[in-house]
């Protein structure tokens, strides 16, 4: 399906690097290029690989307070360390490196790239696996995120003059600051499928937070229980994401694809497998051409299990917004180079050999007994009515 695709990279994009023993690990990045890279997913027509350009100021200052941005990039001189402090940097998350506004603001710089690429026409799809850095707010950092380059990516479409834009959040953490940043705004929905706040950071994202004002209905949360697998994941996207998508009719489609719903990782609790994950690609590739003209900026996201999840969740990423096929095993170059780096046995396998099926949702109120079934009807019921939806319905 996939025309032409811009993929933004470049290795300085590893330069954003909270230290050795922090759990946003730089390697996750390089493996994934190298993996893609032999498999030749980056070198299909069609496909441009560019790297960045640095976010301006008055960029980031479309979603950054101008303090905070000033304060990122004073915080590596900042030897007290007080003022960072207040804007959320120094801390056990968001410690401070050198350059970290340069790093950060790079990032930031790939995401509007891409979503100018697509909104000028000049590339179908566009991909940041560096992006999707989605808790950062206002005015301060927060959750590994030192700028949210997703909000800032909309916020930039929107003064291009796109009236509505769709965000598809499927990180197993709430995209808290994305919400924050459009929650009053009716142009952008903003969709998040997560593990509850209730055993998860940040503690957010519930399913009667529908927006405010003229907004109501653009803000949907789809809060599921620790333990949650590819089957009831699945079902629950079905019965949610595809009807909001349908209802709200986008112009360009952004997602931020954080694996760390892969029953590996290290900071979350749910079960999914790479199968699963790659069956979520697939629906918002295509809801990305039956909706908006196949206008899709794709970005990355967490993903805490550099090696043997990260690399192949995101290969598949890359894969399907560039029409690639891949499948069967990791090539033996890449395992050599995976276990030099990342000091343990890398997978053999590009997927996880699971069947990923699923139920579709049927309409009604589900399987009571069923915890992600109940936590489908609670969004249902806070969101369609204000979509024109029938909560009691199919998925549609």
């Amino acid at each position: 399906m996939s025309d032409s695709t811009l993929v933004v990279w470049d290795d300085v994009f590893t330069t954003y690097d909270f230290g050795p023993s922090h759990p946003l690990r730089p390697l996750r990045l390089e493996l994934t290029m190298a993996l893609a890279g032999q498999l030749g997913v980056l070198d299909r027509p069609g496909v441009t690989v560019r790297a960045p350009r640095q976010a301006e100021d008055d960029l980031l200052e479309l979603v950054h307070d101008p303090m905070y941005v000033a304060s990122v990039r004073r915080a590596p001189d900042d030897l007290m360390g007080r003022l960072s402090l207040k804007y959320g940097l120094g801390t056990g998350d968001n410690p401070i490196f050198p350059r970290m506004h340069e790093a950060a603001a790079l990032v930031t710089g790939a995401s509007v790239d891409a979503a100018r690429a697509v909104w000028a026409g000049d590339a179908q799809h566009a991909v940041n696996i560096s992006g999707g850095l989605h808790h950062a707010m206002k005015d301060r950092a927060s959750g590994f995120c030192v700028y949210d380059d997703p909000a800032v990516a909309i916020a930039w479409l929107l003064q291009a003059g796109a009236m509505k834009v769709a965000y598809v959040d499927v990180d197993v953490h709430h995209g808290d600051g994305v919400e924050a940043a459009f929650y009053d705004d009716p142009r952008v929905l903003t969709v998040s499928v997560h593990e509850s706040g209730r055993t998860l950071f940040p503690g957010s994202g519930w399913a009667d937070q529908v927006g405010d004002g003229e907004a109501a209905g653009s803000n949907v949360n789809l809060a599921l229980p620790m333990g949650t697998g590819d089957a009831g994941w699945l079902r629950a996207f079905d019965a949610v994401v595809l009807p909001v998508l349908r209802a709200f009719r986008p112009q360009v489609l952004i997602t931020q694809h954080g694996c760390d719903t892969h029953a590996l990782d290290p900071l979350a609790h749910l079960l999914m497998s790479i199968d699963g994950q790659r069956v979520a690609l697939r629906a918002l590739h295509e809801l990305a051409h039956e909706l908006c003209g196949g206008r899709w900026v794709a970005l990355g996201g967490g993903g805490y299990e550099p090696v043997q999840v990260v690399p192949r969740a995101w290969t598949h990423l890359l894969a399907e917004v560039t029409g690639a096929d891949v499948d069967g095993a990791t090539p033996g170059d890449w395992r050599d180079l995976a276990q030099e780096r990342g000091d343990e046995f890398a997978p053999t396998s590009l997927t996880d050999g699971k069947d990923a099926a699923w139920t579709p949702w049927e309409g009604g109120t589900g399987d009571p007994a069923d915890a992600a079934d109940r936590a489908v009807v609670e969004t249902r019921e806070h969101v369609f009515p204000l979509l024109g939806l029938d909560p009691l319905a199919e998925r549609g």
